[in-house]
């Protein structure tokens, strides 16, 4: 694809940024319908590429960039992701069910909350899959964030050079990462990763039971408060069976099985 980026092998990386978020959470709470009939039987975060669940590529990408405590929310299946997550030693993982309803991801999180400390957290879909650039993509979220300007700084991917990504775009950015949406009729350059670095502040008076962080999101682009930053590795759109077999392919042609993780 025209505009696409090389991947790059990164040998020497350097320091984690001071005060990286030590908690995060992972959503794995969805349905996945678009990947029917595989979903039926099994969660969209345990469907494998390239031998590895998406799942563990998210909580792998987390714990190597130094978080230790994860939360994932559960419900479609949820005694899977359970039992799966039980057989990982690290980073320390808890679950957050959702019996009765689903909670969408803003209520997914707002759940969360107790078990994700006080400061600025990491957020990441069970089904994001990325490979990181010449530093960790969660390091540089980190080092661009601003405490006292952000209340969101979401990681976005160029729709070009985005792997098995067909649609048009979520959202433009300013030349300060300040981030907006798209208007419905027109294409954006950016499309939002499901990487995101959220602070608990975002969710005072927020809306009890099920609701979309869209909604926050809406609140802090009004405030001034919603940022974005452009990954510079690869990002894979995992969502329909041509993207998962896209992934798949790239990993296993293009990387030695090393570095496939």
């Amino acid at each position: 694809m025209p505009g696409r980026r090389a991947a790059v092998e990164v040998t020497n990386r350097a320091a984690p940024p001071a005060g990286l978020p030590r908690h995060a959470m992972v959503m794995a709470a969805g349905f996945g319908r678009r990947m029917r009939p595989i979903t039926n039987t099994l969660p969209k975060p345990l469907i494998e590429v390239a031998g590895r669940s998406l799942l563990d590529r998210a909580i792998d990408r987390l714990a190597d960039a130094g978080v230790e405590n994860v939360v994932v929310n559960t419900h479609h299946l949820g005694h899977l992701i359970e039992q799966h997550v039980r057989h990982r030693k690290d980073p320390k993982i808890r679950v957050s069910p959702e019996p009765n309803q689903i909670l969408d991801t803003g209520g997914g999180v707002a759940n969360a909350l107790p078990m994700l400390g006080d400061g600025p957290f990491f957020v990441v879909n069970g089904d994001s899959m990325w490979l990181d650039g010449y530093e960790p993509a969660l390091w540089r979220m980190w080092r661009q964030w601003d405490d006292a300007n952000m209340d969101a700084l979401l990681l976005a991917n160029s729709t070009v050079t985005a792997f098995g990504y067909t649609g048009r775009g979520d959202f433009l950015m300013d030349p300060l990462g300040r981030v907006s949406r798209r208007h419905e009729c027109e294409d954006s350059p950016y499309l939002f990763t499901g990487i995101q670095i959220l602070h608990p502040r975002l969710f005072e008076g927020c809306p009890d039971g099920a609701f979309s962080l869209n909604v926050l999101y809406n609140k802090a682009g009004e405030a001034g408060r919603l940022f974005g930053l452009v990954h510079d590795g690869e990002w894979f759109h995992v969502g329909t069976p041509d993207g998962l077999a896209e992934a798949e392919s790239y990993l296993t042609e293009r990387w030695p099985e090393s570095r496939r993780r």
